[in-house]
């Protein structure tokens, strides 16, 4: 694979690469991303038995994955440049640290608050870890096959890690204690600890400076327009605390948006989003993983509290969508050279329109084929849309820009995942409260209940990505237009032209290993003075 003449090369690391067995420097890698994707759905299948343990309410529930993306998204771009800053082993063993520590904390934690501190805490290790990872993985193995290979089995494990992560959490969570979802990351963690000091090398550090308002202002906006969706699914839209929350998210970013103007070296340059292409690719992924994980978080619930499954027949019950997934993920890279960029986008997402449509139906008496069937249609349409959409995110991204904006697909990703479910959670607990009784026992009032909610929320998350199909038909130029353009070919088509062919895995869940090269570079790049 020939490089790109629109990013620098990677800096050389101070120690020799080569005095590392290349095996241990790759295994090192691929278990801090593993236990990153890992504890992104693990704690999916025990949230029941958490809410029972610690009184969570339904609506603050869904505080134990947004605690975790919020921070993770929020703070991941402040987590690549702090690699570039302190350097990469050093940002990824402070990562792996804190997130290992977490755990533990999490999994001590006698009350919902504590639980919830330690996810967040968890989302800063990710954060800085993640990026830092991926960029010693790739300044470790050259272009060519080598580099190809690394990142095929990079992607394997990010998208592989997801459904270990489901079937782990139900393995845990039936046979010990849900709290084991996180006390499995400490040894691990210790040991990856003592693995990456030995056999990773470091990169120099650099002078430059830290957008930390823009990362705090970002981060805290977000997180409080998360807080007020989810205040007024149990509160009301009126709700004093509500609206201040709703208020003080919008003063927050508002300001995020004047300091990132006035930054020296802003945290997101936003001249990314004066591109029409990137803009509606990144608004639609927001909504996509927002439907997507409502989509889990609901399901994984109904398929326990209604169809009464263990805690690992629910994981494995999600196994087919992955598996889709995985496969139709690899024909989208494949086509996406030939047919371009909209009707991959555009098919895919009506497909899984369509399937949400479907879950929109289902009843207490539905069979697991009334989950099937559009679990197996959503992984297709996913597969087929998540790769161009990340294409299209990073379409004629000039070479300044291309760390950030290859480090904003992914915080889109985990900040649509936070905001998405949250919305979900208002519309789906609104629904619920307003149920007619059915039922001889409150028990089956309760569970009648909790239909109507999930189904109001699937049939909003279909709504979500039919915008985004809609959005995406619109703004996305066609494959004959784009040739015709008199620019020159953007960095991410010749990545996928290169790449198409060859043995590299396409990882959906993870911002696509089509540019995980692209991203890995800029997060290697020189600092700004």
């Amino acid at each position: 694979m020939s490089a790109s003449p629109l990013l620098p090369r990677p800096a050389a690391p101070t120690a020799a690469p080569r005095a590392r067995s290349p095996r241990l420097v790759l295994a090192a890698i691929l278990t801090t991303q593993l236990m990153i994707v890992l504890d992104a759905t693990i704690v999916n299948v025990a949230l029941p038995d958490m809410q029972k343990a610690l009184d969570f309410t339904p609506s603050g529930l869904s505080w134990v994955l947004n605690a975790y993306t919020l921070a993770f998204g929020g703070l991941l771009l402040l987590g690549a440049r702090a690699g570039d800053l302190l350097g990469r082993r050093r940002t990824l063993l402070i990562g792996i640290s804190l997130f290992t520590l977490a755990s533990l904390l999490g999994g001590f934690a006698q009350g919902s608050g504590e639980l919830l501190a330690a996810r967040a805490v968890q989302g800063v290790g990710a954060a800085l870890a993640a990026p830092s990872g991926l960029a010693l993985l790739m300044g470790r193995f050259p272009e060519g096959r080598e580099r190809a290979r690394a990142l095929g089995y990079y992607a394997a494990v990010s998208i592989g890690g997801s459904a270990v992560g489901l079937i782990a959490g139900g393995l845990l969570t039936q046979w010990v204690s849900w709290r084991w979802v996180f006390f499995v990351n400490v040894p691990i963690g210790i040991g990856l600890v003592l693995l990456a000091r030995a056999v990773l090398p470091e990169t120099p550090r650099n002078r430059g400076r830290f957008d930390l308002l823009g990362a705090a202002t970002s981060t805290l906006g977000m997180t409080s327009l998360v807080y007020g969706f989810i205040r007024a699914a149990s509160d009301g839209w009126s709700d004093p605390t509500t609206v201040l929350a709703f208020v003080l998210g919008a003063v927050l970013l508002g300001t995020f948006v004047l300091v990132e103007l006035r930054a020296a070296a802003p945290i997101t340059p936003l001249r990314i989003f004066a591109h029409r292409t990137r803009s509606a690719a990144l608004v639609a992924r927001i909504m996509l993983v927002g439907g997507m994980m409502g989509m889990f978080f609901y399901l994984t619930l109904f398929l326990q509290n209604v169809f009464g499954y263990s805690p690992i027949q629910a994981g494995l019950a999600f196994l087919p969508l992955t598996a889709v997934l995985f496969a139709f993920s690899r024909i989208s890279a494949a086509l996406m050279t030939r047919v371009g960029l909209r009707p991959l986008l555009v098919g895919g997402l009506t497909v899984s329109t369509v399937a949400l449509l479907v879950l929109s139906q289902l009843q207490a008496d539905s069979s697991y084929v009334g989950v099937l069937v559009p679990l197996v249609l959503f992984g297709i349409g996913n597969g087929l849309a998540f790769v161009p959409l990340t294409a299209a995110a990073l379409t004629e991204v000039e070479p300044q820009d291309a760390g950030a904006a290859s480090g904003l697909v992914n915080a889109t990703q985990q900040v649509g995942s936070s905001l998405g479910l949250a919305v979900l959670v208002t519309v789906g607990s609104a629904a619920a409260t307003h149920a007619r009784p059915v039922g001889a026992s409150p028990a089956e009032v309760a569970q009648h209940a909790f239909v109507v909610g999930a189904d109001r929320a699937f049939l909003v998350s279909a709504l979500f990505l039919a915008a985004s199909a809609v959005l995406l038909g619109l703004a996305v130029r066609p494959a004959r237009a784009r040739a015709a353009a008199p620019a020159a070919a953007p960095a991410a088509s010749r990545v996928v032209a290169e790449l198409a062919d060859g043995p590299v895995i396409v990882a959906p869940e993870d911002a696509s290993a089509l540019f995980e090269e692209e991203m890995a570079r800029a997060a290697v790049r020189p600092a700004e003075a």
